[in-house]
């Protein structure tokens, strides 16, 4: 295959990542403004996908130039490495999206990376400052998403202890939409850009960016916005399981676990930090619900989630080590 073409082939390759992304995680973004019935699913959806791709107006790519030279040295980084990555990223998706579980995107491409990497160059094409502190953020994100859940849920409460229900709700309906967008916009900020980093030290190390690396402009909109599309198609498997098995919201809930969420990604997207979306509202999601009672939180449905957060990087660098075996014996 012409070597420009074949570059043209993981692009797209990237795209269908970036879609299924998207389409995995759209339950992040809608689960609980759909779970306390402030808008409808469809509504939900497209009013994410909008957000997901405004987020390209808002922050500078710097979780794509950690993805592309923060997580295995770049001049190890070829095509066969970056199409392996990609394929056991997109399994990895496409298992947990069939078995209802909230898992990251994120964290799977990552996974992708070190396993390709480990194969073609061992412990050393390793950059473990990045490993290390990406590692670290998937116990840290949701503690924080639990953390600040929590806090903001007993704030708003005690802010709100003299209203009646009827009129709490009625403003946190309101208030839902406002936080449900932001959130969104969060989500696009952070996990549109993980594409573009993949797609950017590909067009780098087949020297179509010159002397140094950086995020063309057009891949960043095409990232946000087939993100987006992503969203619009929506993982409605993975809702159920987001918006009411971990606990039951309300609305007054709903505002405060996105809140909390979007706050987190923020933080972490300007730091360049490439953090799970999933992991950081499902934890805030739980903080919410432990205000009530701690047994209003299914506490075995958050067990299983945790599995699947704390087995991704193992088992996505395991796939992707076994596609760039299985293509290096084809090529």
């Amino acid at each position: 295959m012409n070597p420009l073409h074949f570059v043209v082939l993981i692009i797209f390759i990237a795209f269908v990542f970036d879609f299924i992304n998207g389409f995995h995680d759209a339950a992040n973004s809608i689960a609980t403004v759909v779970s306390t019935r402030v808008l409808r699913p469809h509504q939900a959806v497209v009013m994410a996908a909008f957000c997901n791709f405004a987020a390209a107006f808002f922050i500078e790519p710097h979780v794509a130039k950690t993805i592309g030279t923060g997580i295995i040295n770049p001049v190890i980084v070829d095509n066969w490495f970056i199409l392996s990555a990609l394929c056991g990223a997109i399994i990895w998706n496409l298992v947990t999206w069939w078995l209802c579980l909230p898992s990251s995107s994120s964290h799977a491409l990552i996974g992708g990376l070190i396993g390709a990497g480990f194969v073609k160059g061992g412990m050393d094409v390793m950059v473990w400052s990045g490993i290390i502190k990406t590692s670290v953020f998937i116990f840290l994100a949701p503690m924080i998403g639990l953390i600040l859940g929590l806090f903001i849920m007993i704030l708003v409460l005690n802010l709100f202890r003299g209203s009646n229900v009827s009129k709490t709700t009625s403003i946190f309906k309101k208030l839902q939409i406002v936080s449900a967008a932001t959130y969104s916009i969060s989500h696009g900020m952070n996990d549109a850009q993980k594409t573009m980093g993949i797609i950017s030290i590909l067009l780098f190390n087949n020297g179509l960016l010159g002397p140094v690396f950086y995020v063309p402009f057009w891949v960043e909109i095409l990232c946000y916005l087939i993100l987006a599309l992503g969203t619009m198609a929506g993982g409605w498997r993975i809702v159920k399981t987001m918006g009411m098995k971990i606990t039951k919201l309300q609305p007054i809930g709903g505002f405060c676990a996105e809140t909390a969420a979007a706050i987190s990604i923020i933080g972490a997207s300007v730091a360049g930090i490439p953090v799970s979306t999933t992991h950081t509202i499902t934890g805030a999601i739980m903080g919410v619900g432990a205000t009530k009672r701690l047994t209003a939180v299914h506490w075995g449905v958050a067990g299983k989630i945790l599995w699947a957060w704390i087995l991704t990087i193992p088992i996505t660098a395991l796939l992707s080590a076994v596609v760039y075996g299985l293509l290096m014996i084809i090529a």
